[in-house]
């Protein structure tokens, strides 16, 4: 597909009521299709300034180019839906790419990127009510835990009142737990040892008056045959974190591959090494990743 550019923008200036005219008429399907597997591609990267990928910097920050790689990918069989911000979810659904597809959107990107407030991530992007007023999915929050920062304390308050929100509304929420440190130049970095994950996924399945819609989205550890043990830690549904994975695909689709064969995880939510593979690539770096599915 070809964005034009130019017919979005007429549309947002002009009729700007089109996005919630074409959410009301987008034809929905459960979250799980019967194999109980979920494929989902991440585009919410950009809202908090994380435009890189790989060596460039701000390979992201093309919105044409993200769209129609967006509709490349969401066009790939076994692909079920995206988790992005409300702007791209506007432009999708203004392109109609959403129809039949499971929409997750992206609940708190205020701890943007390299800011010294990286871990105050408040609740920037879509409520509760704007997931429940627009038909979306599901929902998806960032749950980064620094042991060191006393604002990890707000964080956790704000993501269990948007868990309770949530389930009250009878939505799922994705939560992404980290246990986050800085290191000497002060950049803030995701444990992903085995210790770490655990201890991450057991403070988040906590979150809340009640667990029954929450969801986790857990990333690969350091060592990936730690991820039986840590993933026994919690009997809520997960999905894996994609991440970004450099040069090396073919090490990242194992890793997902063990991973993917655990009794509590459903499956894989993958953003930038699906949309910028390195050999530039999107369907084929799609089907391999539904494949492991």
């Amino acid at each position: 597909m070809t964005v034009d550019v130019l017919e979005l923008v007429r549309l947002r200036s002009r009729r700007p009521e089109a996005i919630a005219e074409a959410a009301a008429r987008r034809p929905r399907r459960p979250l799980l299709n019967d194999n109980g597997r979920l494929m989902i591609v991440a585009a919410d990267h950009p809202a908090r300034g994380a435009l890189g990928v790989g060596g460039h910097s701000t390979a992201m920050a093309n919105r044409a180019d993200l769209l129609e790689r967006l509709c490349l990918a969401l066009s790939r069989p076994g692909v079920d839906g995206v988790l992005a911000t409300a702007d791209i979810l506007d432009d999708l659904l203004l392109l109609g790419a959403l129809d039949g597809k499971v929409v997750l959107g992206s609940m708190n990107r205020g701890g943007l990127q390299g800011a010294s407030f990286e871990l105050d991530d408040r609740f920037t992007g879509h409520r509760p009510e704007d997931i429940e007023r627009l038909g979306f999915d599901a929902g998806k929050l960032l749950l980064r835990i620094g042991y060191d920062d006393p604002g990890s304390l707000t964080t956790l308050e704000s993501t269990a009142r948007a868990v309770d929100a949530m389930a009250a509304r009878k939505l799922p929420v994705f939560v992404e737990p980290f246990i986050s440190r800085r290191d000497e130049r002060g950049r803030l970095r995701n444990d992903l040892s085995a210790e770490a994950v655990t201890k991450s996924i057991a403070i988040a399945s906590g979150l809340g008056g009640s667990s029954a819609y929450t969801w986790l989205k857990v990333p690969v550890t350091d060592n990936p045959d730690d991820m039986a043990e840590v993933m026994a830690t919690s009997t809520l549904p997960a999905v894996l974190l994609g991440g970004e994975v450099g040069d090396d695909q073919d090490g990242a689709y194992e890793k997902w591959r063990g991973a993917l064969q655990l009794p509590t995880v459903c499956g894989l939510v993958v953003g930038r090494s699906l949309l910028y593979p390195a050999d530039g690539d999107v369907a084929a770096a799609v089907d391999t990743a539904v494949g492991l599915l």
